[in-house]
């Protein structure tokens, strides 16, 4: 057993600071475990919140060392026991107590978002024709389990707050489920341009490192995401081809 020193961010949204606690580990504890024992054993008012403890709920998300991870998923065999371990709460969201967030952010933002809406099916049955290749690519997306540690990291939210125009890298990925879905018709492009910021993501794939289930959040959603986005709206042969024949804009999905 190893006695090792932990700074815990303890406050609320009026104020807080770290504060120095002390507990034995083991091998292979994880940083959960050691804020579990703190609590049974000087700090049992120390809020934090955590569910399944196996990486699937995405409850127990903070920032270790300065990282935004899942505390359940921390080993702390991966870390010099000999420095003190900082845990504390994500900062791109106002704090609630302790290591607790209000991430409502994120179900607003959710909330900007156009539901999936299917084709007509193209049989007499009732049923679609799809390519395997199309079912495929999306699936990588349905993995996400809404720790928001990718929007944590985001330096659009976390630094410069843009909470109110951008709805960050977890719910382009959602977008991207739906924009790449084979069978939905719903255009998407418009909002993402103009009231849900995907504009300001200068791809710098640091939510693609902290993802815990490892989707590739840059290259796969939100570069493609930026691409169509960029085609529909910025490609200088279209606009003087619409300005010269009058012509709608097209939906990208025809």
């Amino acid at each position: 057993m190893t006695t090792v020193n932990f700074k815990i961010w303890r406050g609320d949204k009026t104020a807080g600071d770290f504060q120095d606690y002390q507990t034995q580990v083991t091998e292979g504890m994880v940083v959960l475990d050691a804020v579990h024992q703190i609590q049974s054993e000087s700090a049992n008012d120390l809020a934090c919140r955590w569910n399944c403890k196996a990486g699937k709920c995405g409850s127990c998300s903070a920032e270790v060392n300065g990282m935004p991870r899942l505390m359940c998923m921390t080993r702390l065999n991966d870390m010099d026991l000999s420095k003190s371990i900082t845990i504390e709460p994500m900062r791109a969201f106002p704090p609630i107590k302790d290591l607790v967030t209000d991430v409502s952010h994120n179900y607003r933002a959710k909330k900007k978002i156009k539901p999936f809406k299917p084709r007509k099916p193209d049989n007499a049955d009732g049923s679609w024709n799809m390519q395997q290749q199309d079912v495929e690519r999306v699936q990588e997306f349905r993995k996400c389990i809404e720790c928001y540690l990718c929007q944590d990291v985001c330096h659009v939210l976390r630094d410069h707050h843009k909470h109110d125009e951008f709805i960050g890298p977890r719910f382009f990925v959602y977008v991207a489920a739906l924009e790449m879905h084979p069978l939905d018709e719903t255009d998407r492009l418009p909002e993402l341009k103009e009231t849900q910021g995907i504009g300001y993501c200068n791809i710098t794939k640091c939510c693609t490192k902290v993802c815990p289930e490892h989707i590739t959040i840059t290259d796969n959603a939100i570069i493609p995401l930026k691409e169509r986005v960029a085609d529909e709206f910025y490609d200088p042969v279209k606009k003087v081809i619409r300005r010269l024949f009058g012509l709608a804009k097209p939906n990208h999905k025809s």
